[in-house]
């Protein structure tokens, strides 16, 4: 049951190929690291390649036929893309579904305040981090604030060179002997979790400072006004994001890994969307969906829970005229479906949480988890033996390299992803990624041949399941 390393099948001009591909990815990851900023990243490729707005199609009574390629826009904070197949859509569809959120520090709706003549932003952790980790770090401020007009100011900054960064302080050494003796859960609590944005006062003359008490916070509602024209109650319908600042980076001397943040899940999704541009147009009709909110519970409008995939299927068998009630219940029951989501990579510095016979490794290709929840599989989705096998026969019929995993022992802990919501319309549904080390940090690791071979793997599976 040993797999082969997946550099060794990668000689020459193959190995190029993924290296390319790599550069692909690098590029969305630094450009995307909120759920809005991907989307909108996404869109723009999907229309260069053809795709059209599905709402605009139908606003203008278009009739859907056999390769159309269309999108779906929620929001701006999910996608679902789709290549109209040649079956009837009540057959089924082969579906790609990823997330395209990442544990972050949100920016609280009245986050302005000043403490000793320091300016801070109120900050509310966002998905599961260590606390610790996110502490004297750069970060960048990505999102959009909303005026009451409705003007929408894009935020962005920290990511170029001339630009500021930000951050959370951390306790010098020399003064942290209580701060050590605490649990790695408490060393950093979530209220302390402020991000310094400045320390110039806006008045220099005594009789200044006594009009104006809090005068750093004043300096920088003053920049904020000039530079953005926005006022202090404009957070109240702001959505900030504080990530880490930087460009994603290849990672060790043989440049076979990429450091960035957001691989979680933004290495699935990326090659998800490739593959329903590189499959074209197959016997079933092709999806990939992307959405918002997998951290927190996949809840929201723009979550999985939502029933926005569902609307979406319901207008397009409403333009195809195939409409009818047990159509839609065809249509979804008869999908079959890879919830692409990352694994956890075993860690050789690490390894008493995983059980190796079970266990993902970097560079062993595409990750299947028939199975994920916790202890004794609480919250599961649990993929049937026959999908597993028909998978199988797909991945090797096309050299694909992959891998079986668990998330770590037993008893150790555990995790979920949006396939049970999948799963509760009778689609066959099985979790398959790529392997990351240092998941949920501020910064991950991939290797770009897992990353390749998810490509390879997804476009495989929308042709032939």
């Amino acid at each position: 049951m040993e797999k082969k390393n997946v550099w060794e099948k990668y000689q020459g001009e193959r190995r190029q190929e993924v290296f390319d591909f790599g550069e692909g990815y690098k590029e969305f990851l630094s450009c995307c690291k909120t759920e809005r900023e991907c989307v909108t990243w996404l869109k723009a490729r999907a229309e260069e390649a053809g795709f059209r707005d599905l709402n605009k199609v139908l606003n203008e009574g278009g009739k859907i036929v056999c390769g159309d390629k269309l999108y779906a826009d929620n929001m701006g904070k999910a996608l679902a893309l789709f290549v109209i197949g040649r079956e009837p859509l009540e057959k089924g569809m082969n579906v790609l579904g990823a997330h395209i959120d990442s544990p972050r520090l949100d920016i609280k709706q009245i986050p302005l305040y000043e403490d000793t003549q320091m300016a801070f932003l109120d900050t509310h952790y966002y998905g599961g981090v260590k606390k610790y980790q996110w502490v004297a770090l750069p970060l960048a401020l990505h999102g959009v604030i909303v005026k009451k007009d409705g003007t929408v100011v894009d935020v962005n900054i920290g990511e170029k060179a001339e630009d500021p960064v930000f951050g959370v302080s951390d306790l010098l050494i020399h003064l942290s002997a209580e701060q050590m003796e605490k649990k790695a859960s408490l060393v950093i609590e979530g209220e302390n979790l402020d991000i310094l944005v400045g320390s110039i006062p806006s008045v220099t003359s005594e009789e200044e400072k006594e009009q104006v008490k809090e005068a750093v916070k004043a300096n920088i509602l003053n920049l904020l006004a000039e530079q953005y024209q926005i006022e202090e109650d404009d957070f109240l319908s702001a959505e900030i994001e504080a990530v880490p600042a930087g460009a994603a980076r290849d990672y060790g001397f043989d440049r076979s890994m990429v450091m960035g943040y957001g691989h979680d899940d933004r290495v699935c999704a990326y090659p998800s969307f490739c593959a329903v541009l590189e499959a074209g147009i197959c016997e079933k009709t092709t999806a990939c969906l992307l959405v918002d909110k997998e951290e927190v519970g996949s809840i929201g409008a723009t979550g999985m829970s939502s029933k926005f995939f569902e609307y979406v299927v319901n207008e397009l068998l409403e333009a195809m005229g195939q409409h009818t009630p047990v159509a839609f219940q065809r249509a979804m029951s008869n999908s079959k479906v890879l919830s692409t989501d990352v694994s956890a990579a075993f860690d050789p510095l690490f390894p008493n949480v995983a059980e190796k016979k079970n266990a993902s490794y970097m560079g062993k290709g595409l990750v299947f988890n028939k199975f994920t929840g916790s202890k004794g599989k609480s919250g599961c989705n649990d993929a049937n033996a026959e999908y597993v096998a028909q998978l199988r026969r797909i991945m090797d019929d096309n050299d694909i390299s992959f891998q079986m995993a668990e998330l770590g022992k037993v008893d150790q802990g555990g995790g979920g992803t949006i396939a049970f919501l999948f799963a509760k319309y009778g689609m066959q549904v099985i979790d398959s990624g790529v392997s990351v080390l240092n998941m949920h940090a501020p910064w991950e690791i991939i290797s770009k041949g897992d990353l390749y071979e998810a490509k390879r793997g997804y476009t495989a599976f929308l042709k032939e399941a």
